[in-house]
């Protein structure tokens, strides 16, 4: 029992360094903070409750769990991880986010050990680290590893996604009820779905209790969360699909797979029916919402006195279009007519399918720069735009576009819900033939009036990034060329990207 009496023996000094700091002494507080790194952490003020699990589960985000020893009267425990640049890697993170066990904050410092030496060790903790070990390799049931406990990572199924939901607004939500570490998204059976893990277990059944059932936005947007099978997730990349909250320094990889093998495979046994019926009627999550909504990401819904029609001022009246407004705007919803105004060409109506696009589009629109000048969007009174009577020539200032192809959100559920961005400069290319060339792309766009500052082509080449020099000049590029036609039928297809190359 030599080496627990020893680890008791340094739990005791590392206690006092940090009751020192804590009562404000400097030199404590100093030998604390030069703590030299080890992949052994010590964590203080554990609830009376906590299970090895849950302290197992405050590492495993970060790499593999060696072993564990808690002491129960003191509330403190001792976790090894099996590398020291894992340890390191946890406590940055948990110096910034705050780890919770049970909605109780726990305090992490590295050990003055560099190794947990148990001479007998506890036959229950051994068995949940190699149960936990073969999870980590083999994404076996966690159910079976950290039971009575729950999984930390919870799927999510979004139903009737009329409008968008995105990686930043799931986690805003779910991060009211602990920390969120990793996300993942991704479309299966044409339904938007998620994978999020939080810290801890308890919290991820906190947000199961909370929002399963739950509206995002009015009517529409309803979480259906179930725990997955999955005790971690194996993050590759930190884009708009996925996001590893812990290792920030992750590449983007665009037009890559943002789940490992591993993982994908694992989603085939993890389809299993949610549990429980959803309410019929629920009050939607307006503070997240709004805060999505306040973020530029998406519109609120049911807003009192909200039309789907927008004004458009200081238009440049010698060179916009019908056609060029319908473009622009229906990166943001499907618009459904158009009218430039017969004694102010400056200016237009643009009707959206309904008012939450209305206010996507003017969110994001309002003060950017078309043909030179900066537009204003702003909520129009009228509840719909009128068409010229019959026999009346309005010199093609009215267009009806309620049948056209080319609306990008017919279909709910759509992965273009998914990829509504602010203009930027770097524009999504897709739909790109296969013997069309970087120098092709790059001579079209450059003929656009604006300069070709980069280009990508993704992995498949069906897809690639461009990247203007202005977000004016990406703009343009967008209205000249999005449904371009590159030969053989073939339609480009453009939009603004969250990505830079």
């Amino acid at each position: 029992m030599d080496g627990i009496s020893d680890i008791a023996v340094g739990l005791k000094r590392g206690s006092d360094e940090l009751n020192g700091a804590s009562n404000g002494s400097d030199t404590k507080k100093l030998r604390v903070e030069e703590a030299s790194p080890s992949r052994v952490i010590h964590i203080r003020k554990l609830p009376n409750e906590a299970s090895e699990a849950e302290v197992i589960a405050l590492g495993l985000p970060f790499g593999r769990v060696t072993n564990i020893l808690t002491l129960k009267g003191k509330n403190q425990a001792f976790l090894e991880m099996g590398t020291e640049e894992a340890a390191i890697t946890l406590v940055n993170y948990y110096s910034k986010v705050p780890p919770l066990i049970r909605n109780f904050q726990v305090f992490i410092q590295y050990s003055n050990h560099k190794e947990l030496k148990t001479d007998a060790p506890n036959q229950r903790t051994q068995a949940v680290l190699q149960a936990v070990s073969a999870v980590q390799s083999t994404n076996l049931d966690v159910q079976d590893v950290l039971a009575p406990s729950l999984s930390p990572v919870l799927r999510i199924i979004i139903d009737n996604m009329f409008y968008p939901v995105t990686l930043d607004v799931l986690q805003q939500i779910f991060s009211k009820f602990g920390t969120v570490m990793k996300i993942i998204t991704f479309t299966k059976n044409n339904q938007f779905q998620a994978l999020l893990q939080f810290s801890d277990p308890v919290n991820a059944q906190q947000a199961k209790m909370a929002l399963d059932g739950q509206n995002i936005y009015n009517s529409c947007c309803t979480l259906r969360i179930d725990f997955s099978k999955l005790v971690n997730l194996n993050v590759k990349y930190n884009n708009d699909k996925s996001r590893d909250y812990t290792r920030p320094e992750l590449p983007p990889g665009d037009g890559q797979s943002s789940i490992d093998p591993a993982m994908a495979a694992a989603f085939s046994k993890d389809s299993s029916s949610l549990l429980g019926k959803i309410p019929a009627t629920l009050n939607p999550l307006s503070a997240a919402a709004a805060a999505a909504a306040a973020a530029g990401r998406v519109a609120l819904a049911g807003q009192t006195g909200s039309t789907g029609v927008l004004l458009v001022s200081n238009l440049n009246e010698e060179m916009v279009t019908p056609q060029s407004l319908f473009t622009l705007f229906g990166v943001y919803g499907d618009v459904q007519r158009v009218k430039i105004l017969y004694n102010k060409k400056d200016s237009a109506l643009i009707q959206m399918s309904d008012s939450n696009q209305a206010q996507l589009a003017m969110s994001h629109l309002n003060g950017q720069k078309m043909y030179g000048n900066i537009i204003r969007v702003t909520l129009s009174k009228h509840q719909t735009v009128a068409l010229p009577r019959d026999g009346l020539d309005d010199q093609g200032l009215t267009k009806d576009y309620a049948n056209s192809p080319l609306h990008r959100f017919k279909k709910p559920g759509s992965k273009n819900f998914q990829n509504i961005f602010p203009p930027s400069a770097t524009l999504h290319l897709s739909n790109v033939p296969q013997d069309v060339t970087e120098d092709d792309l790059r001579l079209l766009f450059s003929n656009t009036g604006g300069t070709v500052k980069a280009f990508k082509f993704f992995q498949d080449r069906k897809m690639a990034l461009i990247q203007m020099s202005t977000v004016e000049e990406a703009i343009q590029a967008l209205i000249d060329l999005h449904n371009y036609n590159m030969g053989g039928n073939q339609h480009l297809r453009v939009s603004f990207s969250k990505s830079t190359i």
